[in-house]
């Protein structure tokens, strides 16, 4: 077991008065409760650190070597106690922000650079995987927080919803191989886009033979535009680069509603640094 702080602090003043009653004056506490605040640093030691006499008391060679570390454990324990304070006052440390890289090219800038500007002393470490992944990662207290796409309700997790997008189907502006889709199957917008033209019994222009597997939709999203297949994309990707044209190949295309949020758990201990995140991040989509 650890000792507490304050006993090293009232073993110390006994170790240079070398008297009970008049460190307890000093200190500003009763006799009693000074002699047990020593006897539980001398159990947490495993050693006893004073001779108690009539006349009062000296150390032990344990106690005359404690006394000599415990000023550094003193010191050590008054900086860390500072460095925690000062990021409840002031925007410094480490906030981890996970999010989809493909929902990060078209997010962060939103709010990144002039938060990095303003905030010198603040770090952001950017992780990217799939929105699931990411959601665990956030309960399980690996990540700060997150910018995910249709978060499932969880007790431990509070939800901002940020903006809304679409995913469907994308063709580029030339000839296109018609029969071959472009996708990640690891995204359950993808899955869920196939189940519903299987399940709608759409002409042959849906019966794709061949599927082309990317876990980058900017990838994706070149390919399509290049006409090398159909590509299942969210409208804010397929629309990042202007210069590929990419449309909805119909108008009867099956629909994938995505909503953005910010995730993370209200019942973490919070920075200041952390809090001006959320903020930042909240405030770069209103009115998006």
């Amino acid at each position: 077991m650890l000792p507490n702080p304050a006993e090293i602090q009232y073993f110390l003043e006994v170790a240079n008065t070398l008297n009970i009653s008049r460190a307890a004056e000093r200190l500003g506490i009763t006799q009693p409760t000074l002699s047990l605040a020593v006897q539980r640093l001398e159990h947490s030691l495993g050693a006893p650190l004073l001779l108690r006499g009539k006349t009062g008391v000296r150390l032990t060679k344990a106690g005359a070597r404690f006394a000599q570390q415990a000023k550094a454990l003193i010191d050590q324990w008054e900086r860390v106690r500072a460095e925690a304070l000062s990021e409840e006052s002031e925007v410094k440390g480490l906030v981890t922000i996970g999010c989809h890289a493909s929902v990060a090219l078209y997010s962060v800038g939103g709010f990144a650079g002039k938060l990095l500007i303003d905030h010198p002393e603040l770090e952001v470490m950017f992780q990217h995987d799939l929105s699931r992944k990411l959601t665990e990662r956030v309960i399980s207290f690996e990540l700060d927080c997150a910018l995910v796409i249709n978060p499932v309700s969880h007790p431990d997790l509070r939800i901002v919803p940020l903006i809304t997008d679409e995913v469907t189907f994308y063709r580029g502006p030339g000839a296109m191989a018609k029969d071959v889709l472009i996708c990640d199957p690891d995204l359950l917008q993808t899955q869920a886009l196939i189940s519903k033209v299987k399940k709608a019994g759409l002409g042959e222009e849906w019966q794709f033979r061949r599927v082309i597997h990317s876990s980058s939709l900017e990838v994706v999203a070149k390919l399509a535009s290049i006409g090398a297949g159909v590509g299942i994309l969210p409208s804010r990707v397929a629309k990042r680069e202007p210069s590929y044209k990419l449309k909805p190949i119909a108008s009867k295309a099956p629909i994938f509603e995505d909503k953005l949020c910010l995730i993370y758990r209200p019942d973490a201990q919070r920075s200041l640094a952390f809090k001006t995140v959320v903020k930042a991040i909240e405030a770069s989509f209103k009115g998006g």
